[in-house]
């Protein structure tokens, strides 16, 4: 049995402490914003579903590889709605041409990279998806590509 010195568990045992409280988000968080069709998106209205909230760039290749199975996703579950969120300094008439030549079948909004929505951490990586549970608590996040198979297995284990 291996035994840790006690400056190493203590380094450890305050590095995890750390962590944990620096980077929690709320346990239910909040998000509204003005898609690009111009609607207001809330996340409050969508209790009782389950919400993926995917940030992602036009700049990002696994980003885009995302958006037709996150469509795909969205359209086959009555149970989930799903909402880009354009991470990224461009301007709203660039990001309404990119999103018509790559279409998605899900409300996108653009957000400021210098005031991203306060209840979600800032993504480390793009993409980074948040799995919202009907009870609007966080239920899971990715971090990199994530598809609607992974997506459909979270929220069955949520289930169980």
């Amino acid at each position: 049995m291996t035994r840790l010195r006690p400056p190493l568990a203590a380094l450890l045992l305050f590095l995890a402490g750390s962590a944990a409280t620096a980077a929690t988000p709320p346990a239910v968080p909040t998000l509204k914003v003005t898609t690009l069709d111009g609607a207001e998106f809330d996340l409050a209205q969508h209790r009782g579903h389950w919400v993926v909230v995917n940030f992602w760039a036009t700049w990002c290749a696994p980003c885009l590889k995302e958006i037709p199975d996150l469509s795909e996703f969205d359209r086959s579950r009555d149970d989930v709605s799903v909402i880009g969120l354009a991470f990224e300094e461009i301007e709203p008439a660039e990001l309404k041409a990119f999103v018509a030549k790559h279409p998605a079948s899900y409300p996108i909004a653009l957000v400021d990279v210098y005031d991203p929505p306060a209840d979600f951490e800032v993504p480390r990586g793009l993409p980074t998806t948040w799995l919202i549970a009907p009870d609007g608590t966080v239920a899971g996040r990715f971090l990199g590509p994530v598809t609607g198979a992974q997506l459909a297995r979270a929220i069955d284990a949520r289930k169980d």
